[in-house]
C-alpha cells in the first residue's frame, strides 16, 4: 500500500506525550506514537515533526511572569520532548535529526531550512524544537511555518479529540463533528482547533490540515495511507 502523501509535517501536542501521567513523559505512550511514525517512515514518507511543550509548561498559565520569559521556558520544554521522541524513533531503527530554533549545538543542530530539506530527501526524520524561536508564537504556528518551509504536502495535527467540532464535544453532547471544513471557517468561527495565525499561514500557502485523535497512535499511519480519519481542513 502506497502512502498518499510524500512529505508530511506532524504536529504533536506536548500533553499527548504525558499519557495518563498528565505531566512529564510517559515512555509507553511515546513509544506507541513513535511506532506509528516508524511505519510511515518504512512506507517511504518524508517526515518533519513539531512538538509542543504543554506536558511541562504552559506559558499562558504561568501567572505574573513576563510573557517573553515564560515563552522561552516553553521553548526549552519542546526541546526536551524533541530529544525524547528522537531517542524512541532511533531505538526503533529510524534515522533522526533534531533541529532547534534556539542554538544549543551540544544537543541539536541549529534550524537551517536547506539542511532540514536535505535530511528529508535522504530519508531522515527531522524533529523541530523550540517553536519558531520567538515569543508570542504558538507551536501550532511553528508547525505551519515549518510545513511551508519544507514544502510539506499536508500538516497533520494530532490532538486529544477525533476531529473538529462546532463546539466543545467534552462539554456538549450535541456537538457536531465536521468531516471537511474550509480554513476560512476555522478562522471566522473561532473553532479553537488552532490559532488564527497558524490557520492563516496554511491557507495562504495552500497546505491542507488533517486534525485527528492521537489516543489511537496508528491514526498517524492511517492518515498517511489516505484513510478517512479526523477532519480535513482545506
Amino acid at each position: 500500500m502506497e502512502p498518499v502523501y510524500k512529505r508530511i509535517l506532524l504536529k504533536l501536542s506536548g500533553e499527548a506525550l504525558a499519557g495518563d501521567n498528565k505531566f512529564g513523559m510517559n515512555f509507553d505512550t511515546i513509544n506507541g506514537i513513535c511506532a506509528s511514525i516508524k511505519k510511515c517512515y518504512d512506507a517511504g514518507v518524508q517526515i518533519g515533526i513539531v512538538v509542543g511543550g504543554g506536558n511541562f509548561w504552559r506559558g499562558r498559565s504561568s501567572g505574573a511572569m513576563d510573557r517573553t520569559r515564560a515563552d522561552h521556558i516553553g521553548m526549552l520544554a519542546t526541546a526536551m520532548n524533541a530529544l525524547a521522541i528522537a531517542d524512541s524513533l532511533e531505538s526503533l531503527g529510524a534515522e533522526v535529526r533534531v533541529q532547534t530554533a534556539i542554538a544549543m549545538q551540544q544537543v541539536a543542530e541549529p534550524y537551517i531550512r536547506n539542511r532540514a530539506v536535505r535530511h528529508l530527501e535522504k530519508g531522515r526524520i527531522v524533529i523541530f524544537g523550540c517553536g519558531t524561536g520567538s515569543p508570542f508564537f504558538s507551536t501550532d504556528t511553528a508547525a505551519s511555518l515549518r510545513a511551508a518551509e519544507i514544502e510539506a504536502n499536508v500538516m497533520l495535527k494530532a490532538t486529544m479529540v477525533d476531529g473538529v467540532y462546532d463546539k466543545d464535544p467534552h462539554k456538549y453532547t450535541d456537538a457536531k463533528k465536521y468531516d471537511t471544513l474550509d480554513l476560512d471557517e476555522v478562522i471566522v468561527k473561532h473553532l479553537g482547533v488552532m490559532d488564527s495565525t497558524s490557520a492563516a499561514m496554511c491557507k495562504d500557502n495552500n497546505i491542507p490540515i488533517i486534525v485527528f485523535d492521537l489516543s489511537r497512535p496508528d491514526n498517524i499511519y492511517d492518515v498517511c495511507m489516505g484513510k478517512n480519519v479526523g477532519t480535513l481542513l482545506k
